[in-house]
């Protein structure tokens, strides 16, 4: 089952049934069922309003990837491009992209992208941040795509930093303390594959650091960290609008600070 980010949030509708005499109680239907999603940009419209003149619906520019059915785990799935299926050896295969001189990549998934990114965007030491997918086995994948739940891709961050000023030791600190390492393909109302917890490592001594970390994380939790630790695969930038996405202002247009050792709360969705 897979849940968008984006679905997270339902509202429900109230419509009044009316005969010649009496007025039956009110049916309450989920409206994830009939209303399509709403744009990130603006808060979500009186649902009475909206029931009882539907041309008032706001036009989104994004299409939900899948209907409910299917985020629900019924209905048809559609199979991955053949294209793409031919080409799963590069997306499986290593992150040959090469960070800036004297930097060094890190890779992590933690859940929705959004928050994730800006927690190292505010970790001293980090010079870049970019939103993505890996660790799945279609090339090229759009957001729909991984959205499906069958292409098998995470949400990650990938983090350029400085080892000089930033240790990958911290990016631990900051990967553990951003989410719920014990919940398997689930952080709060975001369910899906997308967003497991997974540190992906490009060293031999970035392996060693993270599974120690783990160790360590596991002695302080009284439920199994389902984290995964596996090489760094094929990075695939997500679409521009999902880059930076807090930091220019999320869903309501509040830009939240990006300044290095910030510790404002991060409002995940904006």
């Amino acid at each position: 089952m897979v849940v968008n980010k984006c679905l997270a949030i339902t509202t429900t509708r109230a419509i009044s049934i009316s005969t010649t005499s009496t007025t039956s109680p009110l049916l309450l239907i989920s409206s994830s069922l009939s209303t399509p999603n709403l744009p990130l940009s603006l808060s979500r419209p009186n649902p009475t309003t909206l029931s009882l003149n539907p041309s008032l619906r706001p036009i989104s520019l994004y299409r939900p990837p899948m209907n409910i059915l299917n985020k629900l785990g019924f209905g048809f799935k559609p199979s991955p491009d053949p294209s793409s299926m031919e080409n799963s050896s590069i997306a499986q295969g290593p992150d040959d992209d090469v960070p800036a001189p004297g930097q060094q990549f890190a890779q992590f998934g933690a859940g929705c992208f959004w928050g994730v990114e800006l927690a190292f965007q505010r970790v001293p030491g980090v010079t870049r941040t970019e939103v993505g997918y890996t660790q799945g086995f279609m090339h090229n994948p759009t957001y729909e795509d991984v959205c499906t739940g069958t292409t098998k891709h995470n949400e990650v961050v990938r983090v350029q930093y400085d080892p000089k000023e930033c240790s990958f030791e911290s990016l631990l600190d900051a990967f553990w303390a951003r989410h719920d390492p014990t919940t398997l393909n689930r952080q709060g109302n975001d369910v899906g594959t997308q967003y497991r917890s997974g540190i992906y490592f490009y060293t031999p001594e970035q392996e060693k650091a993270a599974k120690e970390s783990l160790e360590q994380q596991q002695k302080l939790l009284n439920r199994q960290i389902v984290t995964e630790i596996l090489p760094a695969k094929k990075f695939y930038r997500a679409e521009e609008y999902h880059q930076q996405y807090l930091a220019k202002g999320g869903r309501f247009g509040f830009k939240q600070s990006t300044d290095k050792g910030c510790n404002d709360p991060i409002r995940c969705y904006g």
